[in-house]
């Protein structure tokens, strides 16, 4: 494998960095959202789903009282 010097390097990454599809403003906003929605959507499961899980074992262990 041949060796490149520093200022090959930093050339190459550039010429890669150019070549990089960056996303517009309105797709990282739309992203963005679309991260805290989901974000939300699955805390409130969460919560739900323990609360639910919550019950359903105090229910048992409060069987053998």
């Amino acid at each position: 494998m041949a060796k490149t010097t520093p200022m090959e390097f930093l050339r190459q990454v550039r010429n890669e960095t150019n070549k990089v599809t960056w996303p517009t403003r309105r797709e990282t906003m739309i992203t963005a959202l679309m991260v805290v929605i989901f974000t939300i959507a699955m805390a409130i499961f969460f919560s739900i789903t323990d609360a639910v899980l919550i019950r359903v074992v105090s229910f048992i262990v409060n069987l053998g009282r």
